[in-house]
């Protein structure tokens, strides 16, 4: 089996969502191809092989740069079929749903996205999706010769198999077509820890009555190395930035953990955390919804209990 990933950067540095792309790959079985577009360090490249990857192709081409999805999914379909590959596997984000999901069209290739597990390849080609926001799951079985897979966040265990392997450039065939959409501006999140690829995130609710108050948020994060966030009604009130919403119509996140402080826990706030590996809330009311989703919960004043728990975790350090 001949499977292709698609890797995303950021200032040229691969995403941890693609290394767990190239790990879960590895995973599957077979020769593993990774694709990298647009403006990557080399040692970035190079350092794909210790997760996995046999070859690296790199498409350096500047119009990349932009981000634009049809031209994206334009160059991942070619290398596909250069490759005479069975399988594309990448991140379900905000660039690889989409890209995925127009590959998968030009292909007429069978498509997942939300995939938790590896593939069970004893009887067909059978995955297990996430569906309803975390709620349940999905067992499907792809039938198409080629097939497409988006992996959830923590699908796959990101670990060392193997050492740093030679980066091969990789010709991108472009039309104007592909350019028919054009990016006229971008707003990046800004951060030492940016939510998407948290490993540890800290949020903060309406109980923190006020963004005078968010500096023992970020304190903590800042101990933890964490990224912050908040809930909706605290960006519409304008007391974070937007980029900090998390829930189903925010960021999802799925961090190692998640600390949501001063959050009662509505339903939309869920759907965006319930794949966090662990959840802990701190939350003054006993009765507040989050309690039933969390691992771990204190119940108390946030305001007393934010001082103490920091200290406690810089001592522990």
């Amino acid at each position: 089996m001949n499977i292709l990933v698609f890797v995303e950067s950021a200032e040229g540095k691969i995403k941890k969502n693609s290394l767990e792309a190239v790990a879960f790959a590895q995973a599957m079985g077979g020769s593993v191809t990774a694709l990298a577009l647009g403006n990557v360090e080399i040692s970035e490249l190079e350092g794909l092989g210790k997760y996995g990857a046999k070859k690296v192709l790199h498409a350096a081409d500047e119009k990349l740069n932009q981000g634009v999805i049809q031209a994206y999914a334009a160059v991942i379909a070619k290398a596909f079929q250069d490759e005479n590959s069975d399988v594309l596997v990448l991140s379900d984000s905000s660039l690889g749903t989409p890209v995925g999901a127009r590959v998968a069209a030009k292909l007429g290739a069978s498509l997942a996205s939300n995939v938790v597990e590896l593939p069970n390849t004893s009887a067909g080609f059978n995955v297990k999706r996430s569906i309803y926001t975390g709620k349940a799951f999905a067992h499907v079985e792809l039938t198409k010769p080629k097939k497409v897979i988006g992996i959830k966040k923590n699908a796959a265990e990101v670990k060392e198999v193997g050492g740093n392997v030679s980066v091969t450039p990789y010709q991108a065939s472009l039309s104007d077509a592909d350019f028919s959409t054009k990016i006229t501006s971008a707003e990046k999140a800004t951060g030492d820890v940016l939510l998407p690829e948290a490993n540890i995130v800290v949020s903060g609710g309406r109980g923190m009555k006020g963004p005078e108050h968010w500096s023992g948020i970020e304190e903590l994060a800042k101990t933890l190395g964490a990224a912050t966030g908040c809930s909706k009604p605290v960006s519409d009130m304008g007391w974070r930035p937007h980029h900090e919403h998390v829930g189903q119509t925010g960021v999802k996140v799925a961090p190692q953990l998640y600390i949501a402080i001063g959050i009662s826990g509505a339903i939309q706030h869920l759907a965006g955390v319930n794949s966090s590996k662990c959840i802990v809330v701190i939350n003054k009311d006993a009765d507040a919804p989050f309690f039933k989703a969390a691992d771990y919960g204190i119940v108390g004043d946030a305001f007393d209990i934010l001082p103490k728990l920091n200290e406690a975790i810089k001592a522990a350090k």
